[in-house]
């Protein structure tokens, strides 16, 4: 497998965008590994786990609609090509490409934060305002190409509580990105979009050593590193992705 390894300061990880086969086509995943060990990990996609790999993947046109029908099938045959087994990973897929992938690095004394991003907005929405379009009936839904997606690494362990409530500060953080865009809601161009409706995060906690870090809202440095690493690696994402600029000068 071709690989392009990403050079990060945040010890203990390894991260690449491998390119790979399945069923005859290219696909391309941003890989991240922790060198001889498992992490606790909290995604929004499969809940609370300990890996040793996380992982987003480009899904291109020609796999979305198997992807969506034969999930499972899709599933397995990933992990395959991947070399990898899927009680070792948590991942997340995505319609925006891997080489339009951000990342973000911050650090402040002792403590570190990374975000990888990808990011399209053609679903875009305002949540609380827009109607859905989708049922899930059997676990299928249809394909929607569009998603922000972000990992978000620590390098000091959290508890539990800390992982999910950094979910809320970097959720917040990709709304403001959305905001300094003016990204619109393509079903409500009158109302700013927040996310696309399909976005997904996964949070990773640092190595079980030393005392944890028990809050990550937005009044602690843990929970500016995480909002600061997730707005900007959103806005990189978009300008890679879809040419999105800046309107106005950042918190304007």
């Amino acid at each position: 497998m071709e690989k392009r390894s990403i050079s990060l300061k945040i010890e203990g990880v390894e991260a690449a965008v491998v390119h790979h086969k399945y069923r005859n086509c290219l696909m391309k995943t941003l890989l991240v590994s922790f060198r001889g060990e498992k992490r606790r990990v909290l995604s929004t996609l499969n809940g609370y786990r300990r890996v040793k790999f996380v992982a987003n993947v480009y899904v291109p046109p020609a796999l979305s609609d198997f992807s969506m029908k034969h999930y499972q099938t899709f599933r397995r045959g990933l992990l395959r090509s991947l070399k990898v087994s899927s009680r070792e990973i948590s991942f997340l897929s995505t319609g925006a490409d891997m080489d339009n992938l951000a990342v973000c690095e911050k650090f402040f004394q002792e403590f570190g934060v990374c975000c990888f991003a990808t990011a399209g907005t053609g679903n875009a929405l305002r949540a609380g305002v827009d109607a859905a379009n989708y049922v899930e009936r059997n676990g299928r839904f249809e394909y929607v190409p569009c998603t922000i997606n972000m990992i978000i690494l620590s390098n000091v362990p959290l508890t539990a509580g800390a992982m999910a409530r950094a979910i809320i500060t970097a959720t917040e953080a990709k709304s403001a990105a959305l905001q300094d865009l003016d990204v619109r809601s393509a079903s409500s161009p009158d109302c700013q979009a927040t996310g696309t409706g399909t976005d997904n995060i996964i949070i990773v906690s640092g190595r079980d050593s030393g005392t944890p870090i028990s809050w990550t809202g937005g009044h602690t440095k843990m929970g500016e590193l995480i909002g600061v690493c997730a707005r900007l690696a959103v806005l990189e994402a978009l300008r890679k992705q879809e040419g999105r600029l800046l309107k106005k000068p950042a918190g304007a």
